[in-house]
């Protein structure tokens, strides 16, 4: 997995793994998108009123998951 980053360095509209970790603890480990100084839900329909304090890339699907057809549901 790939380290946490400081939150200077989070790329803008990109959707990232953040979270805030400081001397409380980590907490509010989401995934967010930013916008300027905002930090938005990954759909855009809200920011949050923090500022988290990492970041981190969301984590890839192994490849022979991502290519498998979903389940079909039962009838």
């Amino acid at each position: 997995m790939t380290e946490w980053q400081p939150i200077r360095s989070a790329p803008e509209n990109v959707e990232i793994l953040t979270k805030i970790d400081d001397s409380a603890g980590a907490r509010n480990e989401q995934t967010l998108r930013r916008r300027g100084n905002l930090w938005f839900l990954p759909d855009d329909s809200m920011y949050v009123y923090y500022t988290p304090t990492h970041w981190q890339p969301l984590p890839q699907a192994p490849a022979a998951l991502s290519q498998q057809p979903a389940p079909r549901g039962e009838r």
